[in-house]
């Protein structure tokens, strides 16, 4: 087993929560991490049929069975037992693990039934850094997009040309039946395919719409399911206005690159380095990074971009309350000064040091410049990367 950089928050609030919810995508590795940090409690998986249907008709004698809690995989598949739950830890010192991989729904029901009771903690696929522990390196980044983080990658080195066709007919279209009865499935697919190539653009629900031949609201209704189930996340632009003028649409980015490359019909590595996507695939690794990195410490993302007039942007903000720590993402391999004009706009605009702009890049060694920093995309090997 690939040792997780979240245990140890996970360890550590289930000393203090009765309650611990892990969120994340199927297949990301939940049940494997919960069942190695919880030895001493029974697993029930509520994707087994008689265990849902007991759970479903009387979940106050299911309950009864774990007197001490239990691990409930899945359990966005019997909602009505957040009540019960609730019930019995504030009675008993019983201690539930839940787990999930639908976003929305189950955080609702939790922030209704088990209101500060509960601790929210979400597992993405594995990180750069959590491979890299392990021994897994990769000779390019374009080796690292295309094979994306799923743990069964790594498991029994299934080819991502395997993987991802099934994980992706089975996965992802078993979700989002069990949240919504799509009855054009194959308009589904082509939507989902849509996305993939607007990786790292503005999402624009009328072009989405139209290419897809669907309306504009069943577009958003889509791009929301297509996030309930982590597939895809959106950035925010961030509030910062120093134009006068708001950037209100977010950017679409896949959890995992390698599923992406998998819809973009990428089927080797190599391919990745002439794709016309390859510059917004590079940043779609790199962010995802970060967000693996604020949440395996149990923190909420803090990922933002910034765009000003003339499209000038920062790829991504980190927001540290009061300062804003910019950063620039571009997947050549050569050190060049006009990679770094962008930052130089929002060093002008918001006074930030030089030795806080930064400039991701997919070369391999780091420099400090008068302009900036040109960063190593292997930094996000690293367990402490910013």
């Amino acid at each position: 087993m690939i040792a997780r950089h979240l245990y140890g928050k996970l360890k550590a609030l289930g000393e203090k929560f009765p309650v611990i919810f892990v969120t994340g995508p199927r297949q990301s590795g939940k049940t494997t991490l919960i069942k190695s940090a919880f030895t001493d409690l029974s697993y029930v998986s509520l994707e087994d049929p008689d265990s849902r249907l007991i759970a479903q008709e009387d979940p106050r004698g299911f309950l009864a069975n774990y007197p001490q809690g239990a691990i409930l995989d899945e359990v966005q598949r019997v909602p009505n037992l957040f009540s019960y739950i609730q019930t019995i830890v504030d009675s008993t010192d019983a201690k539930f693990i839940l787990s999930g991989s639908q976003n929305f729904l189950v955080l609702e029901a939790i922030s209704q039934s088990l209101a500060g009771r509960a601790a929210v903690l979400t597992l993405l696929p594995l990180s750069l850094a959590e491979l890299s522990d392990a021994e897994f390196r990769f000779d390019s980044y374009e080796q690292a997009i295309f094979q994306g983080f799923y743990p069964r990658l790594y498991k029994g080195i299934i080819e991502p040309s395997d993987f991802y066709p099934s994980y992706i007919n089975t996965n992802v279209e078993r979700d989002i039946r069990q949240i919504q009865n799509i009855e054009n499935m194959t308009a589904f697919s082509s939507f989902l395919q849509l996305c993939a190539g607007r990786i790292g653009s503005l999402v624009n629900y009328q072009s989405l719409a139209t290419d897809a031949g669907i309306s504009p609201n069943t577009a958003k209704a889509w791009v929301k399911l297509l996030e309930a189930i982590y597939i895809i996340h959106l950035v925010q632009p961030h509030h910062k206005n120093f134009n006068k003028r708001i950037i209100k649409s977010p950017k679409l980015y896949f959890y995992d690159t390698g599923l992406a490359c998998s819809l973009l019909r990428i089927e080797n590595h190599t391919q990745v380095a002439s794709h016309y996507l390859k510059g917004n695939l590079f940043e779609n690794l790199v962010i995802n990074e970060f967000l693996k990195y604020r949440f395996n410490k149990g923190l909420r993302s803090h990922t933002y971009f910034w765009q000003g007039k003339n499209n000038k942007e920062i790829d991504l903000i980190i927001d540290q309350g009061e300062n804003l720590l910019p950063f620039e993402i571009k997947s050549s391999r050569t050190k060049n000064p006009s990679l770094l004009r962008n930052l130089q706009l929002w060093q002008k605009m918001a006074g930030t040091p030089s030795e806080d702009l930064n400039l991701i890049y997919g070369g391999e060694d780091d420099l400090q410049t008068k302009d900036g920093k040109y960063i190593s995309w292997r930094m996000l090997e690293g367990t402490e990367f910013y």
